[in-house]
């Protein structure tokens, strides 16, 4: 469990900017709603949400989709979708995938930025997977204003002994874990009693390899948005938890930029 004075450590300065919206050539528009506007209409909102893999991004993210209707962009997921239906963004991030070689940031910015355009008028969206470093992040300032980054801080050992709990069954991809859901009888499938096995990225050293990774590559941009006063930080070890203070620091934000 965490300590409520553990929770959030929130570094929000009020309503810094307006949020850019309306794409057009993958181009924002900037729009300033009314009063009367802003009453009618779902109040506008863009957050960034960043946390260590393993660390309960995506439970969060399930729930900041159902409470506030965001928008998901996953950059991941949106790059295999325009690879697959051959856009000309998707055309040109395959170039560099197919030698193995990372997408530069401007080409996963354009992907962004055609991805919104193609949505039109978003109120809502919360940014997964993108910006991951500085230079992403200023290569995407120019497109996209971030009103809120939501950072998870989730101890390492929390993580580790989480993901290193799981044990699958090869043919069949059915997971285990054993602090939750352990097969009846150890290191043994339950329906065929054949073997389990641990996948390479579910080792212990792979993960400690994994987090240390991260920390090297996202703490620069903690202290960027923090420095920009957009940063909040939750810090815990249960997302179900967590999640409840993360929405209390979203509704503060809208209720704030209500009374602008």
């Amino acid at each position: 469990m965490i300590r409520h004075s553990d929770i959030v450590t929130a570094q929000q300065s009020p309503c810094r900017r307006s949020l850019v919206r309306n794409l057009s050539r993958h181009r924002f528009a900037k729009h300033t709603l009314s009063s009367a506007e802003l009453m009618g209409s779902v109040q506008r909102l863009t957050a960034l949400i960043l946390g260590p893999p393993g660390g309960g991004k995506g439970t969060i993210s399930k729930k900041l989709l159902k409470d506030f209707n965001f928008l998901h962009l996953s950059t991941g997921d949106v790059l295999r979708r325009h690879v697959q239906n051959q856009t000309a963004v998707g055309k040109a991030a395959q170039t560099y995938m197919i030698r193995g070689a990372l997408v530069p940031d401007n080409v996963i910015v354009d992907l962004v930025v055609a991805e919104l355009a193609s949505k039109g008028h978003v109120p809502r969206l919360l940014l997964d997977g993108f910006p991951r470093t500085i230079p992403q992040a200023l290569a995407l300032e120019p497109h996209v204003s971030i009103d809120v980054v939501i950072d998870l801080d989730i101890p390492d050992q929390t993580i580790i002994e989480r993901i290193s709990n799981r044990w699958i069954h090869a043919a069949s991809g059915r997971t285990y874990a054993y602090d939750y859901n352990p097969p009846k009888q150890k290191g043994v499938d339950d329906v065929t009693g054949e073997p389990l096995v641990q996948r390479e990225d579910d080792k212990e050293e792979t993960v400690k390899a994994r987090l240390e990774q991260y920390k090297q590559i996202t703490t620069p941009l903690v202290d960027h948005y923090r420095y920009q006063g957009t940063l909040a930080t939750f810090s815990g070890t249960e997302s179900d938890v967590i999640y409840p203070h993360v929405k209390a620091h979203l509704d503060a934000f809208l209720a704030g930029r209500s009374q602008e």
